[in-house]
């Protein structure tokens, strides 16, 4: 068996173990150290220098994403911005004629009443999957093209950090608090329970939002940036791929937002600036790449294995 086989192998066996006995990694530590050894695995055999490459191409990134982790926990105490509590409640009500998405989606997909203890249904597995997505999708996708093109991997992790510190940014000027808090604070009359991870009870992880919601933050839900990343991968797919099917992509963030919306997780009008947060950072960041590329400035060079 070839060492790279193997080594990939002894990783993914590894990865399955801890995933069972500690959880799911998430946080950008467990990550920072899960990509680095998938690292070493994929370039088993290859002189250390390499290996310790990835330290030095991705430590300035994590150290903006744990920033973003642990300043989003503060957010809505560094300045003292007063929490908005009824301005989206009002907005998705006039948005769907008086009638709030998310007491509709649980009433229909969850019971009546719905309750965090309910059985779960199919569907809870598929979205509650595609939520946790989210952690673990932008920071994948940048793995496989530091692999494959470094120059493609520096453009996305630049689109990717820029949409996280952006959304920090409005965390603090505009802390919003979500539905399933809103309601718990009685903003809103009907009981929404936060659903989220109850369709991995099934297979025992349903206590990773428990982990998350440790060192985040319940009123930094505008925009949502599980919408808004969810949107930037599917953006910067579709500008790079070519195939007439690439369009389809866009169901992965139109689904992200069914299942925050059905788990009392944002309202649609944190999705639509989600979506919009996305589409600004693609456009900005690439007038930005432009102008770089007419001075002169060049690109990071393609990985070895991608020439």
């Amino acid at each position: 068996m070839p060492i790279r086989a193997l080594a990939m192998s002894v990783y993914a066996l590894a990865l399955g173990v801890w995933i069972v006995v500690v959880g799911l990694p998430s946080d950008p530590f467990q990550m920072f150290v899960w990509l680095w050894l998938a690292a070493i695995a994929w370039y088993a055999g290859a002189p250390w220098s390499e290996h310790t490459r990835f330290v030095r191409d991705w430590w300035p990134a994590f150290a903006v994403l744990i920033l973003y982790l642990y300043s989003r926990g503060l957010s809505d105490e560094l300045i003292g911005m007063p929490v908005h509590w009824t301005m989206p409640i009002e907005v998705d009500r006039w948005m769907f004629g008086g009638h709030l998405p998310t007491e509709v989606l649980q009433d229909r997909l969850c019971g009546d009443p719905c309750l965090r203890s309910t059985e779960p249904r199919w569907y809870d597995i598929v979205l509650t999957t595609v939520y946790f997505s989210h952690f673990v999708l932008g920071l994948g996708l940048a793995f496989v093209l530091w692999i494959r093109d470094r120059a493609a991997w520096a453009a996305w992790l630049t689109r990717y950090l820029t949409i996280n510190v952006a959304g920090l940014v409005i965390y603090i000027l505009y802390p919003m608090a979500p539905p399933w808090l809103a309601s718990k604070e009685r903003y809103i009359g009907e009981a929404l329970p936060r659903l989220t991870g109850r369709g991995w009870e099934v297979i025992g992880l349903d206590g990773f939002h428990v982990v998350l919601a440790s060192v985040g933050n319940p009123v930094a839900a505008m925009p949502s940036l599980h919408c808004g990343i969810a949107a930037l991968v599917a953006f910067w797919l579709i500008a790079r791929l070519r195939s007439p099917w690439r369009w389809l992509i866009l169901l992965y963030p139109a689904t992200m937002g069914f299942a925050l919306v059905y788990y009392a997780e944002h309202y649609v009008i944190d999705l639509i600036a989600g979506w919009a947060l996305a589409g600004l950072v693609m456009v900005a960041v690439g007038r930005w790449e432009r102008r770089r590329a007419r001075t002169g400035v060049t690109q990071p060079a393609r990985s070895p294995a991608a020439r």
